[in-house]
């Protein structure tokens, strides 16, 4: 569902007032050039924007790409260090030694310290390890800190990462518990197709169900430098409204950005929806899942009344996973309805299949467990 937008709202919803922490994810197209150097004059003005903010009393974290690209030109590498992992691992471990100190010496200049997180899926998938990554996080906003935030792209696999910064910060955001999340983009929104192809594309101010725009999305990066895409961007909204933060993308282009997005709300606003307890969210916004169980069209009313996924409900097993890993519960056209915790690895998991509890104890050899998945470790999609 989409809807008009004023510029209050748009802009507002970020306002310090509102918004008590916010995250600021910057695209790789915004602040490197095409010859792998920083914009600095560009760079500069963000963190004065960023500055205001803090001294009106947000807290802000940011998401900063550039790090792989700008490692590529000093490494002389081709194809922007994205030739092979092996290139993009060396560019990044050479660049973001480079970006972090530039994002330090900026903040420095307005009286802010800054802080470097190195995230990789793991961190955020990994229940400990996120609330690990939580924790730092708080501290750190709370003294006053700007953490600047990437993928750990120095060791991180194809396997085992975000592939894109804009899930990550939608990810971070749920972490730090923020209100809102900017992605500053290439592009100034979505819109009904792609502008690029189609000059009949119109912007979508706002969007109150991302289910109802997915199909609008385009998987290629305006500038090539990138490696998100719109699709990455509808992502990273689904994940963030879910965890109860407003999203917005808005163009980042012209000087001062936040600045100018709070003046004229141009962009497009996902509209966040009731926040979710902090472990719900983190189910919602998982990207990773070790299987899945399908389920009967009983089963799927039930939990969507609030019931745990009862045996006799579940209809086949795919995957490979152990208890406690993080599955997806599909309904019976096949369409993910639910994440859960499993409460029985993969193999006994797929003996118990369809059978009422009376029966369980037979085909598994002990006492069964109480649910396949039970609510308290379940969040509906």
């Amino acid at each position: 569902m989409v809807a008009d937008l004023t510029v209050a709202d748009a802009a507002g919803v970020f306002a310090p007032a509102i918004c008590p922490r916010l995250i600021v994810k910057v695209g790789s197209a915004l602040l490197v050039d095409p010859a792998g150097e920083i914009r600095r004059d560009w760079l500069a003005s963000l963190v004065s924007d960023i500055a205001a903010r803090t001294r009106a009393g947000q807290q802000v974290a940011v998401v900063s790409s550039g790090a792989i690209a700008l490692g590529a030109r000093r490494l002389g590498l081709t194809k922007g260090g994205r030739a092979s992992l092996e290139d993009a691992q060396a560019a990044a471990a050479t660049g973001q030694i480079a970006l972090a100190g530039t994002w330090a010496m900026l903040l420095h200049d307005h009286g802010l310290t800054a802080a470097q997180m190195l995230l990789t899926l793991d961190d955020l998938e990994d229940r400990r390890r996120y609330l690990n990554a939580a924790a730092t996080l708080d501290r750190l906003l709370k003294l006053s800190v700007v953490p600047v935030i990437n993928e750990n792209d120095s060791v991180a696999t194809e396997e085992i990462r975000f592939g894109d910064n804009d899930r990550l910060a939608a990810r971070v955001g749920g972490a730090a518990m923020a209100q809102g999340v900017v992605l500053l983009s290439d592009v100034d929104g979505l819109y009904t197709a792609n502008p690029a192809t189609d000059p009949a594309a119109t912007l979508i101010p706002r969007v109150e169900h991302v289910a109802a725009v997915e199909h609008m999305a385009d998987r290629h990066s305006a500038s090539g430098m990138g490696s998100g895409g719109m699709v990455a961007k509808v992502e990273a909204a689904r994940i963030a409204v879910a965890a109860g933060a407003n999203l917005a993308i808005a163009s980042g282009h012209p000087l001062h950005a936040l600045a100018r997005f709070a003046e004229t709300g141009r962009g497009t606003l996902f509209v966040a929806s009731t926040a979710a307890p902090a472990r719900k969210a983190w189910l919602r916004g998982g990207l990773t899942a070790r299987g899945t169980i399908h389920v009967d069209a009983g089963a799927l009313a039930a939990l969507r009344a609030g019931g745990s996924l009862l045996a006799a409900g579940a209809t086949r097993v795919e995957g490979r996973f152990a208890r406690g890993d993080l599955i997806v519960l599909a309904g019976p056209d096949g369409v993910p309805v639910a994440r859960g915790l499993a409460e029985y690895g993969d193999a006994d998991a797929a003996l118990v299949v369809g059978k009422r509890s009376e029966e369980q104890a037979a085909v598994l050899g002990y006492a069964p467990r109480s649910a396949l998945v039970h609510r308290n470790h379940m969040a509906l999609l």
